[in-house]
C-alpha cells in the first residue's frame, strides 16, 4: 500500500474520509492522539467522528457490559476511543453474512456500523464478524479535521480488513505505517520523543 492522497481543496470538492485510517504524525504531540490509529466512522462538511483503535484499557467488557462480554473481539477490554464523552460507551462492529435484525445495528461504512448497546445482544451477536467497545470517541467540528490533515498532523491511509479488530493494538500504529513503505515506513521507527534521538 502507499500513502493515500488527500485533497481538501475547493476545486475537487469535499472528499469524505469515512472508512479510512488516520495515523498520528510525529508533529502531533497531543497526549490524546500521540501515536494513535483512528478509524473514521463519519466525515461530512459538518465534521467528523472516529475512534482510536490502539488504546486498550484495563477494563474488561464483561465487567461493565455483561451482555456483550462474549461478543467482543480479543482483547476483550474497553478501548479508549477518544477524549469526547468518555463516560459513555459505543460499539463498532462489522457484520457477517447473515441478514441483520431491523434494529440494534446502524450501518456506517464498508460493512462497519454502530451497535446499540441497549439492544438485545442475543439478537445481534450471531450477525457480527467482530466488535469492539469504546469509552468516548474522537470528534472534529466543520473543516477541523481537514485543517489538521493539511497542517501535517495526520497521515490518511487505507486500512486493511483486520485493522479495526487487531489482536495486538499496541503495535497497530507502527505496523500500519510500515506496510505503507517509503517515508512512512521510516516514520514507524521514530522514537516517541524525537528530540532524544
Amino acid at each position: 500500500m502507499s500513502e493515500a492522497e488527500y485533497d481538501s481543496g475547493a476545486d475537487e470538492g469535499f472528499q469524505s474520509l469515512a472508512g479510512r485510517l488516520l495515523l498520528a504524525t510525529p508533529l502531533l504531540v497531543d497526549p490524546n492522539f500521540m501515536r494513535t490509529t483512528v478509524f473514521i466512522a463519519e466525515h461530512s462538511p459538518d465534521g467528523a467522528v472516529g475512534v482510536v483503535l490502539n488504546r486498550p484499557s484495563g477494563t474488561n467488557v464483561a465487567g461493565v457490559l455483561p451482555a456483550w462480554g462474549d461478543a467482543v473481539t480479543s482483547p476483550a477490554v474497553v478501548f479508549v476511543g477518544g477524549p469526547v464523552a468518555q463516560e459513555g460507551a459505543l460499539a463498532l462492529a462489522r457484520i457477517g453474512g447473515l441478514a441483520l435484525p431491523d434494529s440494534g445495528f446502524q450501518p456506517v461504512v464498508d460493512g462497519f456500523g454502530v451497535v446499540d448497546l441497549e439492544s438485545d445482544s442475543d439478537l445481534i451477536t450471531p450477525h457480527l464478524a467482530g466488535m469492539r467497545v469504546y469509552a468516548g470517541y474522537a470528534g472534529w467540528g466543520p473543516e477541523q479535521l481537514d485543517a489538521e490533515v493539511a497542517e501535517g498532523a495526520w497521515y490518511v491511509v487505507d486500512g486493511a480488513p483486520d485493522d479495526v479488530f487487531c489482536s495486538r493494538p499496541e503495535v497497530l500504529w507502527r505496523d500500519v505505517l510500515r506496510r505503507q513503505g517509503g517515508d512512512l515506513a521510516m516514520v514507524s521507527t521514530f522514537p516517541p520523543d524525537p528530540t532524544l534521538n
